[in-house]
């Protein structure tokens, strides 16, 4: 647990300035890392929850509580990439999923805040292939809140995806 924390926090303070400008009238592609979806003013705070250990025995939403959405996201073309937690689909595609930062999250350990979790839609569904890997969502972000009850997790954003691709270091 700690050194998902640990990993988390490194996470943000190594891209802490990132909080991108988007022109939305531009249509252009925006290229998103996990620490642009948090609004500015709550960065430090949720590099001081990343630091602290989690207590397992409180109120776990409100631990994950990190802050709020970026509405000025909302409707931009975005690129991002993450893990997939599945929801719909049989053996061969998925039709809904959650995208997070880190692996094993929502699972295994408390949640992400939700402006750290995606809630994405593939009308024509992905393929279930590599779902262990990180993987690049493309499609129009909305700053939309969804309480997904099966696994108890609120998420801050959705996607109804256009692509899903295999993420390539030498991209990044």
């Amino acid at each position: 647990m700690r050194y998902l924390l640990f990993v988390f926090t490194l996470f943000l303070s190594a891209i802490q300035p990132a909080n991108a400008v988007i022109n939305l009238e531009s249509r252009t592609l925006v290229e998103l890392e996990w620490a642009d979806l948090i609004p500015q003013q709550q960065k430090e705070r949720a590099l001081q929850l990343a630091s602290q250990v989690v207590d397992h025995s409180g109120d776990l939403t409100q631990q994950a509580k990190l802050g709020d959405v970026r509405k000025d996201l909302n409707g931009a073309e975005v690129k991002i990439p993450g893990f997939v937690i599945p929801l719909e689909g049989d053996q061969n595609t998925i039709t809904e999923f959650l995208l997070v930062p880190f692996y094993g999250a929502c699972i295994h350990v408390p949640p992400p805040p939700p402006n750290q979790i995606i809630h994405v839609k593939f009308e024509e569904g992905a393929p279930t292939k590599d779902l262990w890997d990180i993987v690049y969502i493309t499609g129009t972000l909305r700053a939309e809140t969804l309480f997904t009850a099966d696994i108890d997790v609120e998420s801050g954003y959705t996607i109804d995806g256009a692509s899903l691709e295999l993420y390539d270091k030498a991209q990044s």
